[in-house]
């Protein structure tokens, strides 16, 4: 047993293992792996198990900001500081607590005020916040004002709006207020920008140790002739950072706002022999890609579409590297790719204190 050294631990949603001891949460997620892949060699990759976080979303409420509570996702606990949070999300909370009192904050029940959340992102080198306003509000141009005081006095090197009428994080609808409309991170010496209002990974220490170990997967094989195809490929880290290992790569990714950095990472890197397209994975047969094949793919928690899968053995690869955050979905994605044997496994511990984590699968296609 650890004592919880955050003073919400068991009222807010947001974590369930602080009670845990650290060497016992990794013990028991890799025995998870283990018992759903059938395979007992896992290699295992942590970092640090507090103030790891780069990215929280605090719900506005009369109290000023908070999380949900847990069990009770209709009620926020008021949060001061988040121990899982980087010490510099922290400090921008503050900033955040300490302007934005009494103001007119969201009703969920009734669909009506302005003030919805704070999405606070602090990767290594820049800072965002990005507010989210109540779309049909009445009173946005007052809210604007405000969030564009705060902007000046704020240390955050970005300060976005977000306007929405829906429970998601993010609409396409936005203005940036200070700053730019997206944020940088580097992994393995290569320089990535990323969608403020978009996905990256949260534990920027774990998230380049994976990039790392996926590269050393790949250089254990003939790939100097060989193409690369990076599925769900985000802003095209992966790609990227294996790209010099292949004679061509292509990245494809649905989200529009994600595949246009990963068109300008390709550039910013100097990768001359990689491509990123804007497709749904499912549209795979699409796309002409030549032999020998290797495969990264990083799909959602839901998985793969089974669209995706059976081009995917159509397309024969030598090697198919899955990465799943999801160890339920991956437990039933794997055996479908029968003419595969599974080589090894990793977890990475990207989210201490709570039972999600990140899993490397190297399948290897047999020969018959």
């Amino acid at each position: 047993m650890a004592t919880p050294p955050c003073p919400y631990f068991g009222t807010c949603g947001g974590c369930s293992a602080q009670h845990i001891d650290y060497t016992v949460q990794v013990e028991n997620k890799k025995k998870a792996l283990a018992h759903a892949l059938t395979f007992p060699d896992i290699r295992v990759f942590t970092g640090n198990p507090y103030h790891y976080r780069n990215r929280l979303d605090f719900l506005f409420h009369p109290k000023c900001l908070g999380l949900r509570q847990k069990g009770k996702p209709g009620k926020i606990v008021d949060i001061e500081q988040c121990p899982i949070a980087e010490e510099r999300l922290n400090s921008l909370l503050s900033e955040v607590r300490s302007f934005f009192q009494n103001v007119d904050t969201f009703d969920a029940q009734k669909k009506i005020s302005t003030f919805r959340s704070a999405v606070i992102r602090t990767p290594r080198e820049s800072s965002a916040i990005a507010f989210v306003l109540h779309a049909d509000s009445s009173r946005l141009p007052e809210a604007l004002e405000r969030i564009e005081q705060f902007a000046k006095k704020t240390t955050a090197d970005n300060i976005l709006v977000s306007f929405q009428d829906t429970e998601t994080s993010f609409s396409d609808d936005y203005q940036v207020i200070k700053g730019k409309d997206f944020l940088p991170e580097t992994f393995l010496g290569k320089r990535f920008d990323f969608p403020t209002l978009g996905f990256f990974q949260n534990n920027t220490a774990l998230a380049e140790q994976m990039q790392a170990y996926v590269r050393e997967l790949l250089q254990h094989y003939e790939t100097t002739p060989a193409h690369l195809l990076d599925l769900y490929g985000g802003v095209g880290t992966f790609g990227i950072c294996t790209a010099d290992l292949f004679s061509s790569v292509t990245i494809i990714e649905s989200v529009a706002a994600a595949i246009a950095c990963a068109q300008r990472n390709l550039q910013q890197n100097n990768v001359k022999n990689g491509r990123a397209l804007a497709l749904d994975a499912r549209q795979l047969k699409k796309v002409p890609l030549a032999k020998p094949l290797f495969v990264i793919t990083d799909p959602p928690r839901s998985g793969m579409d089974q669209k995706t899968i059976l081009r995917l053995k159509e397309l024969q690869p030598q090697a198919i590297i899955y990465i799943s955050c999801n160890i339920q979905q991956l437990k039933r994605d794997v055996p479908k790719f029968s003419a595969y044997a599974i080589k090894s496994a990793a977890l990475f511990d990207l989210f201490p204190q709570t039972p999600h984590s990140e899993a490397v699968v190297e399948l290897v296609r047999q020969e018959s």
